[in-house]
């Protein structure tokens, strides 16, 4: 309960960090085009910003230049619709359209088996960052052959040769501990990696993990440093939210915060999310935070309206005699088929 500093484990104990590092500190030195593809839920676009300030950062240390200066490190977000969850062939052929050299994924990619082969076919370099579970066969003697994507590096703190002693990160948090490794190796001080913390606890909260080890530290301090943050986005955000930043607590962040930011990935383009963390100029931050809450605002009356209209079905059918309910709602939006389903 009264973890510090100290009690952050080595972000070196992840396996194929090591190697992660090397190929990203070659890739920045030599300028070659990076491409970062999130989630578009709060953990992915968290996770995304993480890995795009701090690799322009390192790219910085390593030119002795500005971060604002980098234009080899850029991102990209899956649309939900149209393009589902994780990477696919659609994101892979259009970061080669623009000239990407390595494509790093955040909160997914383990299960991109077939993805990562056809970046890798066409001469893409890939490292997987990911928290989720390694997906597995079984054989006919009931053991689990586990199959991991064939990128060049594969961080993900779920695997079974995997030493990092905590399993509860999420993919905020994976992202995270690059960074922290990175700025070692790069001659900048770890300390710097700290600027992240806030959104880490936020996205922590978010993607409802575990609040022991690491975790409650990173949900600690963001309960502390967004009382004043210096994010612009999270400020407005905060506002418009109605919330006294002050008192602020997990329920503002899981239940207020956290689902405006969610909503744009859900009814439009997370882009739009990710957009709010970066800008520095507080007049668009507010712009940006109002958009988010009315694109939230409709969520919650779209999903209303299905909840509603699925009760409905179901209490005037033989729908309410079945032990498991499939209702068929044939104009709910996609993305608020399982809210809808969990009400």
């Amino acid at each position: 309960l009264d973890g510090g500093w100290d009690s952050m484990h080595d972000p070196a104990l992840m396996k194929d960090m090591v190697e992660a590092g090397e190929i990203i500190k070659e890739k920045l030195s030599d300028n070659r085009r990076i491409r970062i593809i999130s989630d578009y839920d709060v953990d992915g676009v968290t996770s995304n910003y993480i890995l795009l300030l701090g690799l322009r950062r390192t790219w910085a240390a390593l030119h002795g230049s500005c971060a604002d200066d980098c234009t080899v490190v850029d991102y990209d977000i899956p649309h939900r619709v149209h393009d589902g969850y994780g990477i696919n062939k659609r994101l892979i052929d259009a970061a080669i359209a623009d000239g990407v050299d390595t494509i790093i994924t955040c909160d997914n990619g383990i299960a991109a088996i077939e993805q990562v082969r056809y970046a890798k076919e066409r001469g893409l370099t890939v490292i997987v960052t990911d928290h989720h579970q390694i997906p597995f066969e079984e054989s006919d003697g009931g053991e689990r052959i586990y199959m991991l994507p064939q990128a060049d590096a594969v961080i993900d703190n779920q695997r079974q040769d995997c030493e990092y002693p905590f399993k509860g990160l999420c993919g905020a948090g994976v992202a995270f501990k690059l960074i922290q490794y990175m700025y070692r190796i790069c001659g900048i001080a770890e300390s710097e990696v700290n600027e992240f913390m806030e959104i880490l606890g936020l996205a922590t909260n978010c993607d409802m993990m575990d609040l022991v080890d690491e975790n409650r530290l990173y949900v600690k301090y963001a309960l502390e440093s967004l009382k004043d943050s210096r994010n612009p986005g999270l400020n407005a955000l905060m506002m418009l939210s109605g919330r006294n930043e002050k008192k602020i607590s997990t329920y503002d962040l899981g239940f207020l915060i956290g689902p405006c930011i969610n909503a744009a990935g859900r009814l439009d383009t997370a882009r739009r999310s990710l957009e709010l963390f970066l800008t520095e100029d507080p007049e668009k931050a507010v712009q940006l935070a109002q958009e988010l809450k009315e694109l939230n605002d409709a969520r919650k009356d779209m999903t209303l309206r299905g909840t509603e209209e699925a009760k409905a079905l179901i209490a005037r059918s033989d729908l309410k005699n079945d032990a498991v309910l499939v209702v068929p709602l044939y104009a709910c939006h996609e993305s608020l088929a399982g809210i809808i389903a969990g009400k």
